[in-house]
């Protein structure tokens, strides 16, 4: 077993807890408005999957580099991070799509919708990057608030 993570797969860990934690989080959230019994269910069933998942993957955050702890005030970076998720699987699907799409048209369209995507992306970054909620160059940090935000995810009653 290795000692510790490669920087790669530290940086893709970080991309899944940040990722599920904050859809976690958002299912906790929403899962008192859900009154479809059915839909219900589902979102039960995604919310353990989600918490296990979690579960399984923080414990490697302490084969990365050392973090440093700090205290969030709010929810903003939250709501932010959700934003961010949003922007980079709006890049993703627009940057899959265009490599299937045959109809120049289409393509065109999907073409300017990832552009304006990426401007998107870019607006939610530099918006997190500005109040210390995405130190895309601390990995010690980015890891902290990874942790931070997944206890919380895992904490949170529903």
């Amino acid at each position: 077993m290795a000692r510790h993570l490669a920087w790669h797969e530290t940086l893709e860990l970080h991309e899944l807890i940040a990722l599920q934690s904050n859809c976690l989080i958002h299912l906790k959230k929403s899962l008192k408005k859900v009154t479809n019994p059915e839909l219900r269910d589902l979102f039960l069933f995604s919310i353990r999957s989600l918490e296990k998942n979690i579960k399984e993957l923080v414990p490697f955050i302490s084969r990365a580099p050392r973090a440093y702890a700090h205290e969030r005030q709010d929810d903003s970076a939250f709501f932010a991070g959700n934003l961010l998720g949003a922007a980079k699987t709006s890049v993703r699907t627009y940057a899959a799509a265009i490599t299937e799409t045959a109809t120049p048209e289409l393509k065109s369209v999907f073409t300017k919708h990832l552009n304006n995507s990426i401007k998107w992306h870019t607006k939610v970054f530099e918006y997190m990057n500005k109040h210390g909620y995405y130190p895309a160059f601390d990995l010690h940090q980015l890891l902290t608030n990874d942790a931070e935000n997944a206890e919380k995810a895992l904490t949170m009653k529903y």
